[in-house]
């Protein structure tokens, strides 16, 4: 046996059965299997085999390539699912983000009085309708009786609807609101020059308080809290004048000698 016979290897022997030895092999290959019966009945084997196969399977390999197995579609595919893993990360980071959002501002909500998101609230309603031309109110004021006892009903308490007509307000009107512990009670008055003001009033937990101001960038406001009553009274933010409109209201609403606050 020569160098080179000693050389062949089990991947020579595949490639002899498969026709992929190079010719400059084949001699030793052919050499080596005469030399060596259980080498040559092992190659025979594999040829068997692969003749099976063929004969079982060679039909399918003349077919054409189904298209959705194709490289282009393949690859296609692939982008596709990127681009659909990395919309459901942006999606996945929008949902966290806003989970985490929505929990800080619970956390804050939680942080803050019956009496702080009321205010809050009232100040928003203001803003909303204070500037409505054709819709401020769903009952108008010249219903007071009407509309009075309906709020009333709504919110499951007494009240008023102070006449402010001796500093210069006429009454336009109330709606029902959803407030943040329940149905509010919302009314709005309109001074000579079209300025607007409004009341806001529903139940809280808080306890009671004298007259409060706060004020926003351009409109501010005056709230107290009486018999589980908070009332807000918003307007533009001069505090000189809401605070007389507030001490009016106060005085109607209040009938015990209200505390002065400013």
């Amino acid at each position: 046996m020569t160098d080179q016979d000693r050389t062949i290897t089990q991947d020579e022997l595949h490639a002899y059965v498969d026709g992929e030895l190079p010719g400059e092999r084949l001699a030793a290959i052919e050499a080596w299997l005469a030399a060596h019966p259980e080498d040559a009945a092992l190659v025979a084997t594999w040829r068997n085999q692969a003749e099976l196969i063929r004969a079982r399977f060679g039909a399918i390999s003349n077919e054409a390539l189904p298209e959705r197995l194709s490289l282009t579609r393949l690859a296609q595919s692939r982008r596709r699912s990127v681009a659909v893993i990395a919309t459901a990360a942006v999606l996945a980071a929008f949902v966290v983000g806003g989970i985490v959002g929505w929990m800080a501002r619970g956390a804050e909500a939680a942080t803050r009085s019956d009496l702080d998101l009321f205010t809050a609230d009232a100040i928003e309603a203001y803003r909303l309708y204070a500037v409505e031309v054709r819709h401020p109110v769903e009952v108008p004021g010249d219903q007071r009786p009407h509309l009075v006892e309906w709020l009333s009903k709504r919110l499951g308490l007494q009240l008023r609807a102070p006449d402010l007509d001796k500093i210069g307000l006429k009454l336009v009107g109330g709606r029902l609101l959803p407030g943040p512990t329940g149905p509010s009670a919302f009314f709005m008055y309109e001074g000579p020059s079209g300025e607007r003001f409004t009341l806001y009033c529903g139940r809280t937990a808080d306890r009671e308080t004298a007259l409060r101001y706060t004020a926003g960038d351009q409109n501010g406001a005056y709230y107290w809290v009486d018999q589980n009553l908070a009332y807000v009274l918003s307007g533009p933010a001069e505090r000189e004048k809401l605070y007389t409109i507030a001490q009016a209201a106060y005085d109607q609403i209040d009938t015990r000698t209200p505390p002065r606050g400013g």
